[in-house]
Parts: structure tokens; sequence; C-alpha cells
């Protein structure tokens, strides 16, 4: 018995064994491919010696990131989406001068914690990875206006995002939320937020008290009804297609809708809005023709003096003719002249307005110089960077399998 039971024992000591053996070679062999300098495919060297503040290595099946990349403190934007990427190395903190970081399509299950020290940092995308969750120090990322971490595994929100005061752009679309904070309403900065592919059974109620969202996309979730979305009132886009419901909610004049129904509904909106236009335009013409100002005058006779009153036989024209003499149809001839008299003409010259009615409100009209007089229009220019959520000028990123950013 005891020769059997040590027997026993040596026997799964081996295995075990083995089995340490090979996972001590797996990482040996790990190591190895690390230490090992990656051939550059072939033209990176000459993006890395261009001098561009823009590098994209994108879609070269890099494994790690070349180390030249570390010394290129000028670097304003670096794309290394579509690589076969697991981390970044530390040095990558060195690039301090990084406004935008391309991380899609790689197979990083944290975020790099070097990432999180790109203090300048305004847009970072991580989509098409394997991420489960935020890291804490993702808090640093106090310039941070643009996260995207679609096509993940997300089953909760992260609330680690409030701490971020100007982030407007947030994609969690494809991944695996079924319902969100009842506090996300801190995040008053958001404008644009797109929760499409996710699991929700019910439409989120904290998003009824996000007053500045412009952008919500609910489409390919399980939501059954919406709310009336009437009191969002920067609300500009909202979608909600593959949902199971019968057609649109209630929303404000000025929101596009995409989803079942929705192109039904905005034309019969259009139609409403093209009837209102016509009856005010009709409502307008007609006001301004009653108010009209009307001009007087009197016509005189252009060929006889205004004073002269009697023809050169001295009858008195406009005497009354004598009872029982019937009065002649006047008729006018072709050089003119009506029954021997010349036709009277409009004489402008004599007009008499009459001045009442056509008074105006001077001081209505007069400009106080005060409010004009040195204007610059300084206080008509737009913020144009508080009015765009997603992209400024020549920073829009397109991935070429993303189909590009919204």
């Amino acid at each position: 018995m005891g020769n059997s039971s040590r027997k026993g024992e040596t026997e799964e000591e081996k295995e075990k064994g083995e089995e340490g053996g090979e996972k001590e070679k797996v990482v040996k062999k790990e190591k190895e491919e690390e230490e090992i300098e990656e051939e550059l495919p072939l033209g990176v060297d000459e993006l890395l010696a261009s001098g561009d503040p823009v590098l994209d290595l994108s879609y070269y099946k890099l494994r790690r990131l070349p180390k030249q990349v570390l010394g290129l403190h000028h670097l304003e934007k670096l794309y290394v989406c579509g690589n076969r990427m697991r981390c970044l190395p530390d040095g990558i903190a060195q690039l301090q001068g990084l406004r935008i970081l391309a991380l899609d399509f790689n197979k990083m299950e944290d975020v790099p914690l070097a990432v999180c020290q790109l203090s300048n940092l305004t847009r970072l995308y991580l989509g098409s990875n394997r991420l489960i969750n935020l890291p804490p120090e993702v808090r640093n990322l106090k310039s941070l206006r643009c996260l995207w971490v679609e096509s993940n595994f997300f089953q909760h929100f992260p609330k680690q995002l409030y701490d971020l005061p100007h982030l407007r752009s947030l994609q969690l679309g494809d991944n695996r939320l079924r319902t969100l904070p009842s506090d996300l309403w801190r995040m008053e900065a958001l404008r644009g937020l797109w929760l499409y592919g996710n699991r929700f059974q019910e439409f989120p109620r904290v998003l009824l008290k996000m007053e500045g969202l412009e952008i919500l996309d609910l489409d390919r979730n399980r939501i059954t009804e919406f709310p009336s979305l009437v009191h969002l009132p920067a609300l500009r886009l909202f979608s909600y297609d593959h949902n199971p419901v019968e057609g649109p909610p209630r929303v404000g004049e000025e929101v596009v809708l995409v989803g079942e129904g929705a192109e039904e509904f905005l034309q019969a909106r259009e139609r409403k809005k093209e009837a209102r236009r016509k009856a005010a335009e009709e409502a307008a013409a007609a006001a301004a023709a009653a108010e009209a100002p009307v001009i007087h005058g009197i016509l005189k006779n252009s060929s006889t003096p205004a004073k002269n009153s009697t023809n050169e036989g001295g009858t008195d024209e406009s005497a009354p003719p004598p009872q029982g003499e019937e009065v002649p149809q006047n008729k006018v001839t072709e050089d003119g002249v009506e029954n021997g008299r010349t036709v009277l003409e409009f004489d402008e010259a004599e007009l008499e307005y009459e001045e009442e009615g056509l008074e105006y409100e001077r001081e209505e009209l007069i400009c106080e110089g005060e409010g004009y007089e040195g204007y610059e229009g300084v206080e008509l220019e737009y913020e144009r960077a508080e009015m765009d959520y997603e992209y400024e000028g020549d920073e829009v990123y397109e991935p070429e399998q993303q189909g590009g950013r919204a």
C-alpha cells in the first residue's frame, strides 16, 4: 500500500512538473520575442525620419511600437491602429506633445498606464480591443475631449470619466452595458453619446436630465418604448433604429430622427412647416398692403394758370350749366383735345401730400452711436471649439476599417 501511494504521488508530481516546464517555456519564448528587435516594415523608416508631426503606422502588423518613436518629441498625432500590439512601452509618456493617439484594432486587454500620463491628449481611440474597464489613472487626462472605446467588453459604465471636465464625445457602442448610473448627469460637458449595440431593455431615464446632449445613439438595443424627448433642448440627432418599437418618440422641431417610421414622420413634419411658412408669408403680405400709405394730390390744368378761373370768352368753366341745357359728353381727340379744351394733366410739382399719415416715429429709427461705434465683431464670433463635439478641422480621424469617425 505504501509503495502504491508513493508511486501515485510521484506520477502526480511528474505531471505538475511537466505543466510547469511548459509554462516556463512559453514565458521564456515571449521574453525572447520581446528582446528581439522587430524588423520594421518597408517604408516605416522614411516615416520615422520625416519630421512630420503626424505619424501613421496603422495596419503594419506591428507587435510592438518601434523604439524610434519614443524619441519623436515633436509628434502631435500618432496612429497605430490595426496592429497586433498588446501594450505600449513606458517611454510613450515622454511624448507630451501628443494630442491624438489612436490604438484601435489591437489586442490590448488593459489601457497602458503610460498613456494616462499624456496630459495634453485631447482624443484617445481604443475601440476594438479587449478592454473590460478603464484604470483609475485615466482621471489624469484632464484635456481629453473625445474618447472612443467601442467594440470592447464593458459591462459597467466607467465612472472615472466623471473627473474629465472637457469630455464632449463618448463612444461606448457595441459593449455589454445594461444600465447607466443615476448620476450620469454630472457629465455636463458631454454633447455626443453613442450607446448602440448594447443590452438596454429600457430607456435610461437619467438621459432625460442631460440637457446638453446634441447626439444620442441607441441603435440595436432591446428598448420597447421611448419617452418624450421634447425637453432635451439641445438635441439635434436621435437614432433608435433596430429596437422593438412601432414608431419614433416625440422630439423637438429641429431633431433629426433615424429609425423605423422616422422618414414618414420627418416628411409629415416638413409639410406642416411649409404650410405654416406659406401662411405666415401671406399674412405678412396682407398686413403690408393694409398699412401702405395713400398719397393724395390735386389735378390742375397745365395750360391755364391756377389763378385764372375763366376762359377767353369770359365764361366761368367751373360754373354749373344753365337749367335745361344738356351737358356735352367729353370726347378726346387724337391730338389730346377734349371738346376743344386741353386734357387735364397730373402736375407733380403741385401735389399736396397729406403729411399726417406719413410721419415716421424718427426716435425709433435713430441708432444710438455708442452701441455701434468701434464695432469689431468680437461679440458675434462663434466659439467653434465649443460647438464642435466631434472634430476640429484637420483633426478628423478616419480609420480605414471603421468607415470614418462620425
